[in-house]
């Protein structure tokens, strides 16, 4: 396992994807699962800096785990924002046209739709966010 901790800033997040590509390069991650993966990371992190401490400041913690059998990465963001579930909001109706949709939550649903696995806890004072995807 290997963690960073940050100010949840968007200007941090060059340096977030750069350490979580840095992992996935260690297990050799398939590109596409890559791609997949920073996405979600992309909009996971933003969502921190955007919302979690609005409107004060505050950090997070990016962890990286892998198993082998089967071949899995897990990325784990924590915060001690305000309590945010974000796998409790019914997903958007993608049958609607983008004027008809409501604001908010297509990131989210990517993430979750490109990851095998997501998770929420919200323990000891911090938001835990969890996404894992297979890798081979």
């Amino acid at each position: 396992m290997t963690e960073m901790k940050v100010r949840a800033s968007v200007d941090n997040l060059n340096q977030v994807l750069a350490f979580v590509d840095t992992e996935l390069e260690k297990l050799e991650c398939p590109i596409r699962a890559q791609m997949q993966i920073d996405v979600a990371v992309e909009e996971l992190f933003v969502n921190i800096a955007s919302y979690a401490y609005a409107p004060g400041e505050g950090d997070a913690v990016i962890r990286v785990e892998s198993t082998s059998d089967p071949k899995t990465v897990s990325i784990t963001f924590l915060d001690r924002g305000i309590p945010y579930d974000p796998l409790a909001k019914p997903d958007p109706d993608v049958t609607l046209s983008a004027a008809e949709r409501a604001i908010g939550g297509l990131g989210i649903f990517m993430a979750k739709k490109s990851m095998d696995e997501m998770k929420y806890a919200y323990r000891d004072g911090q938001n835990i966010l969890t996404i894992m995807k297979k890798l081979g």
